[in-house]
C-alpha cells in the first residue's frame, strides 16, 4: 500500500503485517494518505459537477457516492491510529503526526464545502426526501447539522480561522495523549528488598517478578500500568511504597511528581481549552459545552448540571456514612488516625475483606480469562441466537492477539473483532473499543463490521493462565458490549451503521447494559470456572460479591460526578480573560461534591485523557446519563427474566441494530415501552 501510486489490496492487512508494521513511517504513510484525499476530493468535485448539469441531487448520485469515498478513507486511517495506541513507537507516532493534519484539514474543508452544502440542503428540501429511508433521512438531517457545527455559515476569515483551530486541536490532543503515555512509561520503582512486597498477593510479585526480569533486573519492578499500580494501592503494606506509586501515577505529564516538567501536558490544557472556546463562539455558542450539546441527547447546561446536582444530593449521604466507617474502621483496627489519599484503596480493601470476606485478588482464580471469554461468548449466544468463534489465519500486531467472528442462527456473518486484552509498554492505558471497519452495503455485498476491543489486564505469569478480577470482568463486558453495538448493526450507511451517528451520552448505553450479567447467578455460572479445578464459583462466596456490590457505592458515584462535574463546568466557564483555572475550579467541585480530598500535589487533570485526548469534552457525564438508561433496561429483564427470548431480541432490533439511525429516546420508549426512570439506577447503587 505505501506506494505513490494508487494503494491497492486490503489497507487493514497492509497495516497490520506483522513484518511491516513496526516500520511505518511518515514518508510510507504520507503518500498513502494524500493519494486517497487528493483523489476523494477529485470525486467529489466530478459529483458536485455531474449534479449541477443534471439540474438536481440525489441520494444516488452524490449521498451514497460520499459514503464510499468516507468509508475508504476511514478503512485506510484506522490501522494507523490504531497501531499508535496499542504497539507505539517513535516511527507509528511520526507517521501518525504526519498524517493527522492532513485528515483534519480535509475533513473541515468538507464541512465548509459551500457546494456540497447546498446540494445536501436541495436533497433535503425535495419532495422525494420522504421516499427515503429511515436510516437515509437521518444521514441527511445529520449531514446538515454537521455543516452548520464545521462553520458552513460563516465568513471567508472566520472559516480560515476555524480550520486552524481544528488543525490545532488535533496535534495538541494527540501531543496531550502522547506524554501521558511517556510518563506512564518513563517511571519505575525497582524494589530488591522482599520486605517491601509484605501484602502483594503471590500473583502481584510474580508479575512484578516477570516485568524486571525482562528488564534485565534482579528483583521486583512495579510500573505505572494499571494493573500494577492498582496492585500496590490495593495490597502492599509498605505505606511508604504506596505514597511513592502513589505520588508518581498522579503527577504524570504535570509540573509536579518525580517526573516534574518532563513532559508537562499543562501547557497543552490551556491551550486545547482557549481553542475549543474560540471554536464554539465562532460558530455562536457562549461556550463549548453548549457546542457539545449540539449532538446530544441532553437539551441544555442547565439539565446537565441539574441531572448531576441532583444524583450528587441523592448520594452525599451514603457517600459520607461510607468514607466515616472506613476511618473509623481503620483507627480501631490499624491505629491510623488519618487518612491520606494512598491509604484509601488499601484500607478499603481491608473493610471489604473485612466485612464480606471477599477479595478481587482471591476472586482472580475463579475468573481465568479462557473461562470468561467463553461464558461470555455463551451470554450472548442465549441473548441474540449469535456464535463467537476463533479465527487463527488473520495477521496480528501482537502475539498477545486473538481474531473472532460473530455468526447469527442463519449463518450470517454479522461481525468480526480483534482482542487485544494485556497491559505492555507501548500500549496506551484504559480499556476501550474502536472501529476497524464499519458496516456498508453495496450493490452486490455486504462489508463486515470489524471492532478492535483493547483492555489493560495483568498478563499470564509463567505457565499460571490470566486471571482477571471481577473488576476487569465488568470491563471485558463493558467493552464488549461497544463491540456489539458496532458490529450487530443492521444499517448499511457507515455515518449512521453501530455507533455512528448515536449522541455521546447514549453511546455508553449498551456498554453499560451488558455489565449487568456480570451480577447476575445464571451467568456467573458461565463465565467462572477455578483454574486449576474448574470448580465454579460457590454460590457462597457469589452470595458475598453480591452483598459486596454496594461497597462505598456512593463514594464511586460521587467520584464520577466529580469528574463529570469538573469536565462540564470546565468547558462551560471557560473564558479568555480568567484562562482555564483548572485546579481552581477542580477544588470548587470538590468542595461540592466530594467526600475525600487528595493532597495538593495530585494533577489528575494532566492525564484526564478522556477530555483532553478524547471524545468526552463536555461529554463525560455521559457515563452517568447512559447508566440511567441501562439500567432500566437491564430492569425489564429482571421483571421478564434474565435469558428471556422476547425481550432479549426486542433490545437487539431496538438499539442494537439501529445504530444511529434514529433518535436514542425514541428507540429507548420503543424497547421500554416509556421514557427512562432514574430508580433502577438508585436501586443497582444502593442508593435510595
Amino acid at each position: 500500500m505505501m506506494q505513490h501510486s494508487r494503494p491497492e489490496g486490503n489497507p487493514l492487512l497492509d497495516f497490520t503485517s506483522l513484518p511491516r508494521f513496526g516500520g511505518i513511517r511518515a514518508e510510507h504513510a504520507l503518500p498513502a494518505i494524500e493519494w486517497l484525499l487528493a483523489d476523494n476530493r477529485a470525486h467529489i468535485e466530478k459529483l458536485l459537477d455531474q449534479g449541477e448539469s443534471q439540474g438536481e441531487y440525489n441520494w444516488d448520485t452524490l449521498v451514497q457516492p460520499l459514503e464510499d469515498l468516507s468509508h475508504r478513507l476511514s478503512r485506510a486511517w484506522s490501522p494507523l491510529a490504531h497501531l499508535n495506541a496499542v504497539v507505539n513507537s517513535p516511527e507509528l507516532r511520526d507517521a501518525y503526526n504526519a498524517c493527522l493534519p492532513l485528515l483534519s484539514a480535509y475533513m473541515t474543508e468538507l464541512g465548509q464545502n459551500e457546494r456540497l452544502f447546498q446540494a445536501y440542503r436541495s436533497i433535503r428540501d425535495d419532495a422525494s426526501f420522504n421516499q427515503l429511508s429511515t436510516a437515509q433521512r437521518k444521514l441527511i438531517d445529520n449531514a446538515l447539522r454537521d455543516f452548520h457545527l464545521s462553520g458552513i455559515a460563516l465568513d471567508a476569515s472566520e472559516r480560515a480561522r476555524y480550520r486552524e483551530i481544528v488543525a490545532d486541536l488535533a496535534l495538541l490532543t494527540s501531543h496531550f495523549e502522547q506524554n501521558l503515555l511517556d510518563a506512564t512509561n518513563g517511571w519505575s520503582r525497582h524494589v530488591t528488598a522482599e520486605a517491601q512486597l509484605a501484602g502483594l498477593p503471590e500473583s502481584v510479585r510474580a508479575m512484578a517478578a516477570q516485568a524486571a526480569q525482562q528488564r534485565g533486573l534482579e528483583g521486583w519492578l512495579f510500573t505505572l500500568d494499571f494493573p500494577s499500580y492498582l496492585a500496590v494501592m490495593t495490597h502492599a503494606d509498605d505505606r511508604a511504597l504506596r505514597r511513592e506509586v502513589y505520588e508518581a501515577f498522579v503527577t504524570r505529564a504535570s509540573d509536579a511528581g518525580p517526573c516534574a516538567g518532563r513532559w508537562d501536558n499543562g501547557p497543552l490544557m490551556e491551550r486545547i481549552l482557549a481553542l475549543r472556546y474560540e471554536q464554539a463562539r465562532l460558530l455562536g455558542f457562549a461556550s463549548f459545552a453548549e457546542r457539545s450539546l449540539a449532538t446530544k441527547m441532553a437539551g441544555s447546561a442547565e439539565q446537565v448540571l441539574g441531572f448531576l446536582s441532583d444524583l450528587a444530593e441523592r448520594s452525599l449521604p451514603t457517600a459520607r456514612r461510607e468514607i466515616a466507617e472506613l476511618e473509623a474502621f481503620a483507627r480501631e483496627h490499624y491505629s491510623v488516625d488519618a487518612l491520606e489519599a494512598w491509604d484509601l484503596t488499601y484500607y478499603s480493601e481491608k473493610l471489604r475483606q473485612h466485612t464480606y470476606d471477599i477479595s478481587q485478588e482471591r476472586l482472580r482464580a475463579w475468573f481465568p480469562e479462557a473461562r470468561v471469554l467463553a461464558g461470555m461468548f455463551e451470554i450472548v449466544r442465549r441473548l441474540y441466537g449469535i456464535t463467537v468463534r476463533a479465527r487463527e489465519d488473520v495477521e496480528i500486531w501482537h502475539p498477545d492477539v486473538r481474531f473472532f467472528e460473530i455468526v447469527d442462527g442463519g449463518g450470517e456473518l454479522r461481525g468480526q473483532f480483534y482482542l487485544d486484552l494485556f497491559a505492555r509498554a507501548s500500549k496506551r492505558g484504559g480499556a476501550w473499543m474502536d472501529e476497524c471497519i464499519i458496516r456498508k452495503k453495496s450493490a452486490d455485498s455486504v462489508e463486515t463490521p470489524v471492532a478492535y476491543l483493547v483492555c489493560n489486564f495483568s498478563p499470564p505469569v509463567g505457565d499460571t493462565p490470566a486471571l482477571l478480577t471481577h473488576d476487569e470482568v465488568l470491563t471485558l463486558f463493558h467493552e464488549f458490549g461497544h463491540g456489539l453495538h458496532h458490529m450487530l448493526t443492521r444499517v448499511d450507511y457507515p455515518s449512521v451503521a453501530g455507533i455512528q451517528g448515536v449522541p455521546w451520552d447514549a453511546v455508553e448505553l449498551p456498554s453499560q447494559f451488558m455489565e449487568n450479567w456480570c451480577w447476575q447467578k445464571e451467568a456467573m455460572v458461565l463465565i467462572s470456572g477455578h483454574y486449576k479445578t474448574g470448580e465454579r464459583l460457590p454460590a457462597e462466596t457469589f452470595d458475598r460479591l453480591l452483598a459486596a456490590r454496594r461497597f462505598q457505592s456512593g463514594m464511586k458515584m460521587l467520584r464520577q460526578i466529580e469528574f463529570a462535574l469538573f469536565d462540564f463546568r470546565l468547558h462551560l466557564e471557560y473564558s479568555p480573560e480568567q484562562g482555564a483555572r483548572v485546579y481552581e475550579l477542580l477544588a470548587e467541585v470538590r468542595e461540592q461534591v466530594a467526600v475525600v480530598r487528595p493532597p495538593p500535589f495530585n494533577r489528575f487533570a494532566h492525564s484526564f485523557s478522556h477530555i483532553f485526548a478524547g471524545g468526552y469534552a463536555a461529554g463525560y457525564y455521559s457515563y452517568k446519563w447512559a447508566e440511567v438508561l441501562s439500567s432500566d433496561a437491564f430492569s425489564l429483564f429482571e421483571e421478564k427474566g434474565l435469558f428471556n427470548v422476547d425481550t432479549s431480541r426486542r433490545f437487539l432490533s431496538t438499539v442494537l441494530e439501529q445504530g444511529g439511525s434514529r433518535e436514542p429516546m425514541e428507540l429507548f420508549i420503543e424497547f421500554r415501552g416509556r421514557e427512562p426512570r432514574i430508580d433502577a439506577l438508585l436501586r443497582h447503587s444502593g442508593i435510595v
